[in-house]
């Protein structure tokens, strides 16, 4: 893995990890299409880095909102009153919606990590997936702000998030849109996916550090891995931006047409490179 590899990688990381079109394919995707083959454990790491630089994205981005949340969970336990005050039943409703995906990746660890290796199965799901878009736009009536969420749309927007850990759904994809299944508005919708995305890529982040203090031979690698944390970290920064001004003004169906297109592309890359 060269400079100019682990920066085009860590952009494309920084692009798709926020928004709905899947970091997961992507990555596969642009490394057929270049013709890139790492060892097993160099890959690893690498992934592993560019994760916590989209993790580092979400965290800065989102520090004050998540400073007041954590903040008013404090208060609130120290008065004995821990679901009084808007952040603190925010910060409750984050916890809530983590769970499902704790839960579905502790339980079905082996078999999600083997999907990763299923090229055909990433490129199914990315374009089936593009439905889910489709249709939380279509049934979702968005006239519920952030400060209405309940106990019951935290939940569905976990079990969301717990579904994409199918390589090839995405993440935000998932949850955004099981948020406007919940009639909450695209931006609110937007704006929880984020929150809730912290303690899942953090969480899922300490877990892969501990497998990557395992690894050898990537210290050599260094250099380059930092320098697709670096690019991962700024772009995802401006994606999560760039994101949130989109969805308060339009749909996301562009990215439903957008997944059909980049499914194709994936299929024909699988079957004239193997």
């Amino acid at each position: 893995m060269d400079l100019l590899q682990a920066i085009i990688l860590g952009v494309v990381q920084g692009l798709t990890e926020f928004i709905p079109v899947s970091s997961t394919a992507h990555l596969i995707l642009v490394q057929k299409l270049m013709g890139w083959h790492f060892p097993d454990n160099i890959d690893f790491a690498f992934n592993v880095l560019i994760q916590l630089g989209t993790t580092a994205a979400v965290i800065v981005y989102f520090w004050r909102d998540l400073w007041r949340i954590a903040l008013g969970v404090l208060v609130g336990l120290r008065a004995g009153k821990p679901f009084e005050g808007d952040d603190a039943r925010l910060g409750w409703l984050v916890v809530l919606a983590t769970v499902p995906a704790v839960v579905v990746g502790l339980l079905f660890k082996n078999a999600i990590e083997a999907l990763h290796e299923q090229p055909l199965v990433v490129a199914g799901v990315l374009v089936a997936a593009s439905a889910i878009l489709w249709f939380s736009e279509r049934i979702g009536k968005r006239t519920r702000p952030l400060n209405a969420l309940n106990w019951l749309d935290a939940l569905v927007v976990g079990v969301a998030q717990a579904v994409a850990l199918i390589p090839g759904v995405s993440r935000s994809g998932a949850s955004i849109s099981g948020a406007l299944l919940r009639d909450i508005d695209r931006s609110a919708a937007a704006r929880f996916s984020f929150l809730m995305s912290v303690p899942a890529l953090v969480g899922a982040s300490v877990l892969a550090m501990r497998e990557l203090l395992k690894a050898r031979d990537f210290a050599q690698y260094l250099p380059a891995m930092t320098a697709g944390f670096i690019a991962a970290a700024i772009v995802g920064f401006a994606s999560i931006h760039w994101l949130l001004a989109f969805l308060s003004r339009r749909s996301m169906n562009a990215f439903a047409v957008y997944r059909v297109i980049a499914g194709a592309l994936f299929f024909a890359v699988i079957f004239l490179r193997g």
